[in-house]
């Protein structure tokens, strides 16, 4: 991570949120702040009474371990997801998921104007994409910092009228 973080030559693109997406994250982590909240109030009163029941002792370390795992993983998502652009691959982090995918695999880029979607294709068939969520405004960088990576890729920008005759002409298939 240390060689992708530090390369001047690398490009990263914030991963954007949906409004939706955000207030379910948010609620997640009020959700295990709340369980952590329970769990520990459960335990001070544990405490004052049998501590031999080893059932107990398990419950309340499986209710903090999940609490406190899914808490980071929430905090992790909303501070580290990104796509970064290395000089051969593209790497999509999304916490402490990665994914990376060869620039040199990479087909062809597509915008489409209605439905304000940036979609990255890796065949001829456009069977195999991936859908780039950053912000509009960085659709063209984004595309430009592709290019430069690779001049292969073929680029598109999809009109309004031209996305609905497909969409209509796939609904007549």
């Amino acid at each position: 991570m240390e060689q992708i973080k530090n390369n001047p030559q690398n490009k990263i693109f914030r991963f954007r949120f949906s409004p939706l997406l955000l207030a379910v994250m948010i609620v997640g982590l009020a959700l295990c702040a709340a369980c952590i909240g329970l769990t520990s109030w459960q335990f001070a009163d544990f405490l004052r009474g049998d501590l031999t029941s080893v059932y107990d002792w398990l419950k309340f370390f499986l209710l903090y371990f999940v609490s406190v795992f899914l808490a980071v993983l929430i905090l992790s998502m909303l501070v580290r997801s990104q796509y970064i652009l290395t000089e051969k691959e593209l790497v999509l982090q999304f916490g402490f998921v990665k994914s990376r995918y060869e620039i040199k695999k990479i087909f062809s880029a597509r915008v489409f104007k209605k439905s304000n979607k940036l979609t990255v294709y890796f065949d001829d068939f456009k069977t195999k994409y991936m859908v780039i969520v950053v912000r509009e405004e960085w659709y063209d960088e984004f595309v430009k910092e592709l290019g430069a990576r690779n001049e292969k890729i073929e680029f598109d920008f999809v009109s309004v009228k031209e996305e609905e005759e497909w969409k209509n002409n796939k609904k007549k298939k």
